[in-house]
């Protein structure tokens, strides 16, 4: 397949640009992967298309407040700091806007000088390698200093951090949200819950490699990106007993979804596990895990809508796109959602 097959038109006006209020309130398309019949919801509706005795699984990451600003120490240069991923307490990987400005052993203060940092290391693509000092516990010191780190393609300021987060969010890591988890309420998974659905956690830390365009035109070319993962034993179990009873397993997320096809596919059957994965889920593969899934509308050419069209069938996937335009859905990360059975 090419890339270019999973282009779609989108009109930036339906980019959105702030997040519905209540959370659950957003449009909700349903697509029946076995027929491509479309049907229009809100959110809310989703408690009714679960059944007693199906799974929900969640990815329970939480993004860090991950966007700083340094002023170089010598020249007093503004830098834009992203921080992706904490190899050891106070040393991460990041990018840096602009790059010329962060070379090896370039010094920076954040924040009025709470935080230090020096770069130990400009990687092969691009990345720096920053060493910070910090008096305090460097999370912290990101929640007082730091920024969401929203998607280039969201514009408006984010009144409030915590809309950027699940409200089920508990383990730190993400450079992103895990999107589609943020249409639920606490109010609406109690609902879920009294129906007779089980609720169950994964946890992937988001890359901002989720968002990296695809840039071959032969998809099977591109490389993924890789992010940490892991599955408790209670999440397993859970699984394991839900296909017993022939009941579905609905992973929210891609994130959700790559994590429990990661391991499927690794071990052979869903258990206990923690890895990194650089998992690659485009039209031809056979899914080993999930039965249906809840997403969002993603990027044209993305790996995401490459995953879906892969569960639900390209030609399904490229109309479901097409009507979602047509009837003026909201797009992308604070978007509208599509549950997919």
């Amino acid at each position: 397949m090419k890339t270019s097959d999973f282009y779609y038109d989108l009109p930036q006006e339906l980019i959105a640009q702030t997040p519905v209020e209540p959370r659950n309130m957003s449009r909700m398309m349903l697509l029946n992967r076995a027929t491509g019949e479309i049907q229009h919801k809100i959110f809310k509706d989703l408690t009714d298309c679960l059944e007693k005795g199906d799974t929900l699984i969640l990815n329970n990451t939480r993004v860090i407040p991950a966007r700083i600003f340094g002023i170089k120490k010598d020249t007093g240069a503004v830098v834009e700091f992203l921080l992706l991923k904490q190899k050891e307490n106070l040393l991460w990987e990041c990018i840096c806007k602009p790059g010329k400005k962060a070379k090896t052993n370039a010094e920076f203060d954040f924040g009025d000088g709470i935080l230090k940092g020096k770069i130990s290391n400009v990687l092969d693509d691009g990345n720096r390698l920053i060493e910070f000092k910090s008096r305090e516990n460097i999370y912290s010191v990101l929640d007082k200093i730091g920024h969401m780190p929203l998607p280039p393609y969201i514009k408006e300021k984010l009144k409030d951090k915590e809309r950027y987060q699940t409200v089920y969010s508990e383990k730190l890591g993400s450079a992103a949200a895990p999107t589609a988890g943020l249409h639920f309420t606490t109010q609406m998974l109690e609902k879920i819950k009294e129906k007779g659905v089980n609720i169950g956690y994964v946890t992937l830390h988001v890359g901002l490699g989720t968002f990296r365009p695809v840039k071959v035109e032969d998809v099977t070319k591109h490389n993924m990106h890789s992010e940490h993962y892991s599955i408790p034993k209670e999440t397993a179990d859970l699984i394991n007993d839900t296909h017993k009873s022939d009941k579905r397993v609905i992973a929210v997320g891609t994130t959700t979804c790559r994590t429990l096809e990661s391991v499927a596919t690794k071990m052979g059957c869903i258990c206990e596990d923690e890895d990194d994965t650089s998992i690659f889920i485009y039209p031809g593969y056979k899914f080993k895990c999930i039965d249906a899934l809840v997403t969002n509308f993603h990027l044209p050419e993305s790996t995401l809508i490459m995953l879906v069209s892969a569960f639900a069938g390209f030609d399904n996937v490229m109309n479901a796109y097409k009507t979602a335009v047509e009837e003026k859905y909201r797009f992308f990360s604070f978007g509208d959602a599509m549950f997919i059975y």
